[in-house]
């Protein structure tokens, strides 16, 4: 009988340990495969993304990338012009300021950014120094709110929604601060990234454009939003959770790119005028 216990105790334990196994396996499947977490941790996509919100990206949408390989799986379609991407690039550790493709520069350590898609393979971009966009010559439509969104410090920015013809969305304009006009031609298989906040997002205009490989999937739904943006190690600090600002009502936004009929841009909640 003690033989029979030890057995069956034995089995128990094999048994729990396979099953964390398989919950192990399908979880760091999902998360390769079907969608990963990703937080904001800047004001490049003001207004349409604060810091602190936390999405999910979709990584089957354009063909989730086998991991420690240049091999992509097939994707439901292509990049669109409008979406908001979560993407790869290198950043230099000793100076934070070097950033560029990350297969420009592949002894780089990689860094997760999310911009959105401007410009498409071929497409000749001419950004103007009021903050316009022209795509092959054409202007995409763009319009002033009478609203205005306050940054973090404390400064003032006017909303303008742009047309791109397949959505519309809103983006920040300071008026304070004079675009270079810059004219680009991407190339094939690149994609021409910026940040919704125009005036204040480090993104193609400085580093230049992004391949296909290097991006994570776009953007699909906040799952969580809260103003911190602080060290993991305050976390285990209850205080931090109860005195943090929670943004309820931004959990389970969409962030697909809206049609240009619906009128609407991304879910902007907070620091309006």
């Amino acid at each position: 009988m003690s033989r029979g216990g030890e057995g069956t105790a034995g089995g128990g334990f094999w048994d729990q340990f396979g099953s964390l196994l398989v919950a192990v396996a399908i979880a760091l499947g999902v998360r390769t495969f079907v969608v990963e977490p990703f937080r904001i941790p800047s004001e490049s996509m003001l207004p349409n993304l604060l810091i602190g919100d936390h999405l999910f990206v979709n990584k089957f949408v354009y063909g989730a990338r086998i991991p420690f390989t240049e091999f992509q799986l097939p994707g439901l379609r292509e990049p669109e012009r409008g979406d908001i991407v979560v993407f790869t690039v290198g950043r230099d550790p000793r100076d934070g300021m070097r950033i560029c493709p990350a297969d420009h520069c592949p002894e780089l350590p990689t860094e997760e950014f999310v911009k959105r898609i401007v410009g498409l393979p071929g497409d000749t971009l001419e950004i103007r120094s009021d903050g316009t966009v022209r795509v092959n010559g054409e202007p995409l439509a763009s319009e002033f709110q009478d609203r205005s969104m306050i940054d973090e410090q404390g400064q003032s920015l006017s909303i303008r929604s742009e047309d791109n013809g397949r959505c519309r969305y809103e983006v920040l304009d300071d008026r304070q601060r004079s675009t270079p006009v810059r004219r680009v031609k991407v190339e094939p298989g690149r994609y021409f990234m910026m940040g919704d906040n125009r005036d204040h997002s480090n993104d193609s205009r400085s580093w230049g454009t992004v391949r296909a490989m290097e991006f994570r999937g776009p953007a699909l739904v906040l799952y969580w939003s809260w103003g911190y943006n602080g060290g993991w190690g305050q976390l285990l600090n209850p205080l931090t959770w109860w005195g943090t600002e929670k943004r309820w009502g931004r959990m389970g936004d969409s962030l697909s790119c809206r049609p240009a009929a619906d009128g609407g841009g991304g879910p902007v909640g907070v620091g309006l005028d």
